[in-house]
C-alpha cells in the first residue's frame, strides 16, 4: 500500500520512479500473488465516515491529495454498511495496472537485500520485511527491529453458508443502499452454543512460535483465541457482539452472540469472518468454525494464519521528513514505521512520496499540521510517541490536538465534527502551501 502510493505521488509530480517488488520471485507467508498493494488480512478500509471517524477523515484527506489507493478502493468498493470494503483481487490488479502503465514508473522483480548507498529511496516493505533487508536495517540502526504478530481471518464460500440459519443484515441497518444494509451475513448463537465455542477455542491446537520469539500482538488485530483467554465474555463484547441485529428467522429471540461475515469480492461469492483472526492450526480451524450455526457445511477459500510483522522505533530513528537520521537519502513509509492498517500505511506512503519529491526539488514541504489525520499520524511516529513503549497505532482522535470545548461543543458527536472540520480546512491549506512551494 505505502510503496504503491509513494510511487504514484512521485510520478504524478513528474519524477521517474523504480518500484522494487520481490514478489512473486520471492514469496511471503501471507501473499498469494505478485500484484502490488495485495491485501493480506481483512478486505476492509474500515469506516468511510469523514465527519465522525478518524480513519474516514484520513480517507477524505487522501482523496483530496489525489491518492491512488483511495481511488482504486472506491472503484472496487463492496457493500459493507458504513465501512469501505474492497474486492481485494480486483483492487490489487488495478493498482498494479495503473502503476505499470505510468510512463515514469518502472517495476522490477528483484529483492533489495541491503540499504542503498546513493539515490533517493523509500523503504515501504509492508507487513513482511524480508530477512536480509530486516537484518540490514538492524545493522544500521544499532538496535533490534521491533516486531509483533499479526493474524489473518478465514474466508468462506458464500454458497456453503446455511441461510436457513443465517441472515443478511448490517449492524443497526447501516448503509445508504439495500446492498449496504445486507452486506453482512450473521450467524446466531445461544448461550450454550457460545460457551461450547469458547471451550473449543481454548483447547484447539494452535501455532507455536520459534524459540526466542517474544513479540506481542497488536491489540487491533488479536487472534480470537487470545481474546478468549482474556475472559469468556471478551468475544461477546467484541467481534461477536449481538447488538444492533435482529434474527430474521426468529425476530423475538435475541441471540446471545453473533458471528458476522462480510462480503469479500464483487461477485458476492466469498465472505470473510469478521474479527476472526486466528493462530489455530488448519485442521482445528475447520473443526471449530464448523460448530458455528450456519457454517456446519462451510467450505473455506482461505484459512486463517499468523505472521510476524516488523517495524522500527520511528520516534528515535526518523526525522520529521520521515528520513532515516543516519542516512537521510532513505525514507521509511507504511507499516514498518509503526502505523497500523491499510489506510494508515498508504497515507504514510503518500506523505513520503511527496516529501521525497519536494526534497529533490529543493523546496522541502512545510510541516504537516498535527490537526489533520495525516499530521497526527506522522507526528506520532516521528516524535510524538514515547520511544520506550512505542507500538503500532491506528489513526484516532486521541492523536489530535484537543478541540477548544467552548462555544457549546460538548457532546462527542459535536466534538468529532469539530475535529474533522478543522482537519479538512488545515489539510487543504497545507496542500495549497506545498503546491505553491513547488511552483516557486
Amino acid at each position: 500500500m505505502a510503496g504503491s502510493e509513494a510511487a504514484w505521488q512521485a510520478a504524478s509530480c513528474g519524477i521517474p520512479v523504480v518500484i522494487h517488488e520481490m514478489r512473486p520471485q520471492v514469496g511471503t507467508f501471507a501473499h498469494r500473488t505478485g500484484d502490488l498493494a495485495e491485501m493480506v488480512c481483512s478486505n476492509s478500509f474500515r469506516s468511510d465516515d469523514d465527519e465522525q471517524n478518524a480513519v474516514g477523515l484520513l480517507h477524505w484527506e487522501m482523496r483530496a491529495a489525489g491518492g491512488l489507493i483511495m481511488e482504486m478502493a472506491t472503484r472496487h468498493r463492496l457493500p459493507a454498511g458504513g465501512a469501505l470494503a474492497v474486492d481485494r483481487d480486483a483492487f490489487a490488479r488495478d493498482v498494479t495496472a495503473r502503476l505499470r502503465a505510468h510512463p515514469l514508473v518502472t517495476v522490477t522483480g528483484e529483492e533489495v537485500t541491503a540499504l542503498p548507498e546513493t539515490g533517493q529511496w523509500i523503504i515501504a516493505t509492508g507487513p513482511l520485511t524480508s530477512g536480509a533487508l530486516a537484518e540490514a536495517i538492524r545493522a544500521e540502526t544499532g538496535a533490534e527491529a521491533l516486531a509483533f504478530f499479526d493474524a489473518i481471518a478465514p474466508i468462506v464460500h458464500a454458497d456453503t453458508i446455511d441461510m436457513s440459519v443465517a441472515w443478511r443484515q448490517s449492524r443497526y441497518d447501516k448503509g445508504e443502499t439495500e446492498d449496504d444494509r445486507t452486506a453482512y451475513i450473521n450467524c446466531p448463537m445461544t448461550r450454550d452454543q457460545y460457551e461450547a465455542f469458547i471451550d473449543a477455542l481454548l483447547t484447539a491446537d494452535k501455532t507455536t512460535f520459534h524459540e526466542g520469539e517474544t513479540a506481542g500482538y497488536f491489540d487491533g488485530c488479536l487472534p480470537i483465541e487470545v481474546m478468549a483467554e482474556r475472559g469468556r465474555e471478551t468475544l461477546r463484547f467484541g467481534p461477536m457482539k449481538p447488538i444492533g441485529l435482529t434474527n430474521a428467522h426468529a425476530p423475538a429471540v435475541k441471540p446471545y452472540a453473533v458471528v458476522q461475515l462480510r462480503r469479500d469480492n464483487a461477485l458476492g461469492t466469498l465472505y470473510n469472518i469478521v474479527g476472526f483472526q486466528t493462530k489455530m492450526k488448519y485442521g482445528a480451524q475447520k473443526s471449530v468454525f464448523k460448530t458455528i450455526p450456519g457454517l456446519e457445511q462451510a467450505e473455506f477459500a482461505r484459512l486463517g494464519g499468523i505472521h510476524r510483522n516488523t517495524f522500527i522505533n520511528s520516534p528515535t530513528l526518523l526525522d520529521a521528513q520521515m528520513r532515516l537520521r543516519s542516512r537521510p537519502h532513505i525514507r521509511f513509509a507504511g507499516q514498518i514505521t509503526g502505523v497500523e492498517g491499510y489506510v494508515e500505511s498508504a497515507a504514510m506512503g503518500l506523505l513520503a512520496g511527496r516529501m521525497a519529491v519536494a526534497g529533490m526539488q529543493g523546496a522541502p514541504l512545510p510541516p504537516v499540521p498535527a490537526t489533520t489525520a495525516m499530521g497526527a499520524l506522522v507526528h506520532h511516529i516521528t516524535g510524538g510517541a514515547e520511544a520506550k513503549s512505542f507500538q503500532p497505532m491506528n489513526v484516532n482522535f486521541g492523536l489530535f490536538p484537543p478541540i477548544d470545548a467552548r462555544g457549546g461543543r460538548r457532546g462527542r458527536k459535536d466534538r468529532y465534527k469539530a475535529y474533522t472540520d478543522r482537519a479538512k480546512a488545515d489539510w487543504l491549506a497545507w496542500l495549497g502551501d506545498g503546491a505553491r512551494a513547488a511552483a516557486e
